[in-house]
């Protein structure tokens, strides 16, 4: 059986989505001045639905270190449903809507919900030009990242880049702009390295996998949570880092894989953790940017490179080890990641 026929090379081809994202950064710079450089909104709301939501929290930690000013995300159901606890009343926002396909009906009702409003302003990120979203309000469009499989894989990193450089971008910091370029240069490289890496990781067929992260990279843990258990099924939760002790690390067992997106800004409290987990009998995989003699307890170590980036720059390169070990742990299991049980592509209601 040819399993993962399309999630394998849409994978494996992100870096180009990631390259093309940003040529549309730089040949936007209008809807960049209109949205993020608009400063008479209070605050910017990011909303979307499962992995689009875990990749808004991350535009959302983002926007807030490069810009300073106010953000947030959402899931898309909490803004035309509970729009008064999410928003308080009196400010001013921008909502920016994040959506592969540009049809979730959840992100076109808040959007929907906020068009006569007059201190809501929207706008939108997608991978299709020509969906009910972009025709809603003005979109950044990743053609690129457009898929045939149903879970989000090169989507998510190009949609999450392409974000990430329309803020350096508006950050107007050179330095910032300067590591947007050096991911987009890495990252076709760190997906090879992450291709072996996580098949041999996946034929280990833990029974319980766990995804940690912190700022931007919580986000990050979240999707990679989602990612392995929509293509595989498997048991697996995803936390901030230093959560995790505080009671459901009382599930780690021999058993257990723990994975620590370590950022360079708390570096060292997140490595106690996985040393702790280490110690009760997981096996620790640590995703660095770089090795070090403070790494070498880890069982894996997969190191993407960029120590001197910013560790909101360095997200997307998190994201191929991950998305290769669901679709490598699902076919372990005899499943087919391309076509996920009781999942579509495009969730409607």
């Amino acid at each position: 059986m040819n399993y993962g026929k399309f999630t394998y090379p849409e994978i494996s081809s992100q870096s180009e989505a990631i390259q093309a994202a940003l040529q549309i950064v730089e040949q936007n710079q209008g809807w960049i001045d209109r949205y993020l450089k608009n400063n008479q909104c209070d605050e910017v709301i990011f909303i979307g639905s499962g992995s689009s939501y875990y990749q808004a929290q991350t535009m959302a930690s983002t926007y807030r270190k490069w810009l300073g000013k106010d953000a947030s995300a959402w899931p898309s159901s909490e803004i035309f449903l509970f729009r008064d606890q999410a928003a308080a009343a009196g400010r001013k926002y921008l909502l920016v809507g994040v959506s592969r396909s540009g049809e979730s009906t959840e992100v076109i009702l808040a959007l929907e919900s906020v068009k006569d409003l007059a201190n809501w302003t929207t706008c939108g990120i997608t991978c299709y030009a020509d969906s009910k979203m972009a025709q809603m309000t003005e979109c950044l469009v990743s053609e690129r990242g457009q898929e045939k499989s149903t879970v989000m894989t090169k989507s998510f990193s190009s949609m999450t880049f392409m974000m990430q450089a329309a803020i350096a971008s508006a950050s107007g910091k050179a330095e910032l702009w300067d590591d947007i370029r050096k991911v987009a240069e890495m990252d076709e490289q760190v997906v090879k390295a992450a291709d072996p890496v996580a098949k041999e990781l996946a034929s280990n067929k833990f029974s319980k996998y766990i995804y940690l992260g912190m700022g931007a990279y919580f986000g990050l843990a979240q999707e990679a949570c989602l990612k392995i258990k929509e293509m595989s099924y498997v048991w697996t939760e995803s936390f901030g880092t230093l959560e995790f002790r505080h009671g459901p690390k009382s599930v780690v067992d021999k058993d257990t894989f723990v994975c620590v997106m370590v950022s360079e800004q708390a570096r060292s409290y997140e490595l106690k953790v996985a040393e702790e987990m280490k110690a009760y009998g997981a096996h620790v995989m640590l995703i660095t940017a770089r090795k070090g003699d403070d790494t070498a307890f880890a069982d894996t170590v997969f190191e993407v490179g960029g120590a001197d980036l910013s560790d909101e720059a360095r997200s997307v390169l998190n994201l191929p080890v991950l998305q290769y070990l669901g679709l490598y742990t699902a076919i372990e299991l005899g499943v087919d990641p391309d076509s996920p049980r009781n999942l579509t592509q495009v969730v409607k209601i």
